[in-house]
């Protein structure tokens, strides 16, 4: 007896819509790649010590399938000192300039700061993935003055304290309203609602039970009932090593399986990855073999 193929209904169109840039229309997640020019990141911190370096690793994540390449200039693991905006400038905005001369690619510019923000989208970059959430009161401005797109993260603290003791009555609720009222004062300055994404910001001042409980079941679906597309971090992350015992360039498979979990509940639209290869690979055989996809 033949089976029949499982009806497919196709998987919910979303709409991330900035610089003339159009994401989502057939429903695809995609994937943002990470590309660190730091000497400090918790897993490729000092890879990149040249702009030709960076170029070329970014250009390579490029034709590995990354739709969007995310250039950060200052670190943001637990404990990071902080880097001086001229000095995370210098980092990034070469770089940025460089990439700008090809067609088609995405730059996002990964900064806390309005200053080495307006700095990158003046050399190019078409988004900020800002880990603070607008912590910066000058970011919001500059973001719709350049017209730019936005990511919104949730943070519980700043990036040098954040991990020293994170504590929630109810993680996913007060994450969920946390990002509401940060996307109520972006738009309010101006940042269309299309140009904006969020992000629950896995890792950044959450316990491993916090994590845990926002990329569990139900977890995430007050930040998805906001209406907005779901950028997902998860790559490499500390609550891997707590899961699995596994140091940091051991945490491929937890990082795809997670990634896999959220796919299936419609809870991630971008994928925000250090191994571009193996997650272009993961959305291609997941939408192959889903029924909704």
């Amino acid at each position: 007896m033949t089976v029949p193929p499982p009806e497919r209904r196709g998987w919910p169109a979303w709409n991330w819509s900035f610089k003339g840039f159009h994401l989502g229309a057939d429903g695809a997640p995609v994937v943002m790649s990470i590309l660190n020019v730091t000497p400090d990141s918790f897993s490729d911190g000092g890879r990149c010590a040249t702009v030709a370096e960076a170029v070329r690793a970014a250009l390579v994540q490029r034709d590995q399938g990354a739709a969007i390449v995310d250039i950060g200039g200052e670190s943001t693991r637990p404990g990071a000192k902080p880097v001086d905006p001229d000095e995370e400038s210098r980092r990034v905005v070469p770089v940025i300039e460089e990439l700008a001369r090809e067609k088609g690619l995405i730059l996002s510019v990964d900064t806390r700061k309005a200053l080495v923000a307006r700095r990158a989208l003046e050399a190019g970059a078409h988004l900020v993935n800002d880990v603070t959430g607008l912590g910066d009161p000058e970011m919001a401005g500059v973001v719709s003055l350049l017209g730019a797109g936005l990511a919104l993260m949730h943070i519980q603290g700043e990036p040098g304290t954040m991990q020293d003791n994170p504590s929630y009555t109810d993680v996913c609720a007060e994450v969920a309203d946390h990002l509401s009222r940060r996307l109520a004062v972006a738009r309010s300055a101006g940042i269309q609602n299309e140009a904006i994404a969020l992000d629950p910001g896995i890792g950044f001042g959450k316990t491993y039970g916090h994590n845990v409980r926002l990329l569990g079941p139900g977890g995430m679906a007050a930040v998805v009932g906001l209406g907005r597309p779901v950028l997902l971090g998860v790559s490499r992350k500390s609550y891997l090593k707590t899961m699995l015992g596994r140091d940091v360039e051991n945490r491929l498979a937890g990082t795809l399986a997670s990634l896999s979990v959220a796919l299936s509940r419609r809870s991630a639209q971008i994928l925000r990855v250090h191994d571009v290869p193996a997650a272009v690979d993961l959305v291609k055989v997941w939408r192959a073999l889903d029924a909704d996809a």
